[in-house]
């Protein structure tokens, strides 16, 4: 018999991804397509994800408090577009400077 741990996969796909974060894998396409995702790579044309990464973006979202402002917000996947929207008219206005 072996006895050996199983280790967990090193890269995990979106669903496994959102499953690991608490989401749902629509949830974190959308993150993706905002910008506001976790970091990924793409493998053989494949999205996949590292536990560290994924471990990474969660801990930016860390509070002791309710009351606590911290420097990095884990924003819901919705506000990835109204959070586009500013920063790129902010880009377009100094194109066109």
């Amino acid at each position: 018999m072996n006895h050996l741990p199983t280790i967990p996969p090193r890269f995990l796909v979106t669903k496994e991804a959102a499953r690991f974060l608490a989401l749902s894998a629509r949830t974190l396409e959308k993150h993706r397509t905002y910008g506001t995702s976790p970091v990924y790579r793409k493998i053989g044309g494949r999205v996949v994800y590292a536990l560290s990464d994924l471990q990474a973006w969660a801990d930016k979202g860390l509070r002791y408090s309710t009351s606590e402002a911290g420097p990095d917000i884990v924003y819901p996947a919705k506000w990835g577009a109204v959070l586009e929207s500013p920063l790129k008219q902010l880009e377009d206005m100094s194109e066109k400077a």
